[in-house]
């Protein structure tokens, strides 16, 4: 069973600290919102001030159990720079490590396997412009091919390829994943994608056919959309709204 006794606070620059205490509140949010997949998946953010280093959860611990202090801060070659006693999930490195190296807008990757995202990736057509959060993010989704566990390095630049300059990604077969600027913004864009997958699933399953959007209205309703717009915050209301809750039920995060 992992070490779970507390940890001291090592010494850090302050940007660093807070970006563990809200890091790992998102962890706890994802918990709160049933997103999580055993001890797998990650949430990852580029450590302030630098061009090649992250911070990722522990591997071996649930998202309930992540704390500001725990998780672990490495480079995108996967070297550990702090002395944590947890490993780091390789498949996970891979994907967040290829993004945080390459896209140097991008401060947050986020990946999940959801039920409803799972599902999606894995039919045909993929996200089906046919509600109004799929109508929200016209031109912001790429794909990747499924090619299997993501351990082997040659599969990044592919991956990468695939991303473009898109913030969302659906991993065929796998699930999805969101690259934002900050974690509030992350977050927006892939409970809206999440939240698309979960009404496509229960439209297709009612059997009577789906209405589209036209690809004009799916246009103005992502000039419309304020989530993900910084001038009204992009996420960040939300975000703080979801950590009142967690923090209601439990603030061990964070230590």
């Amino acid at each position: 069973m992992p070490e779970l006794q507390p940890v001291l606070r090592p010494p850090m620059a302050a940007p660093e600290w807070a970006l563990r205490v809200e890091l790992a509140a998102m962890y706890r949010i994802f918990d709160y919102l049933g997103w999580t997949e055993l001890i797998y998946n990650h949430i990852t953010a580029r450590v302030p001030g630098t061009c090649d280093q992250f911070l990722i959860n522990p591997f071996g611990l649930h998202y309930r159990e992540v704390t500001a202090s725990n998780l672990v801060k490495i480079d995108t070659r996967g070297n550990k720079l702090d002395d944590s006693r947890h490993p780091v999930n390789p498949a996970g490195f891979l994907i967040h490590a290829a993004i945080h190296a390459h896209r140097p807008e991008v401060h947050v990757v986020m990946h999940t396997h959801t039920t409803a995202g799972m599902a999606v990736a894995c039919s045909r057509p993929g996200l089906e412009v046919t509600n109004f959060y799929a109508a929200q993010l016209h031109g912001m989704i790429a794909y990747h091919d499924f090619e299997g566990i993501t351990v082997h390095a040659e599969e990044a630049p592919r991956l990468l390829a695939s991303l473009g300059d898109k913030p969302l990604l659906i991993l065929r077969n796998h699930g999805l994943l969101a690259a934002g600027g900050t974690l509030p913004q992350a977050f927006a864009l892939l409970w809206t994608l999440q939240r698309a997958c979960e009404i496509q699933l229960a439209t297709n399953a009612l059997g009577g056919g789906a209405i589209p959007v036209s690809d004009a209205v799916a246009q103005k309703c992502t000039r419309d959309s304020l989530q993900f717009n910084p001038q009204f915050g992009a996420g960040r209301d939300v975000f703080d709204a979801l950590r009142r809750l967690v923090d209601a039920r439990d603030t061990t995060y964070t230590s």
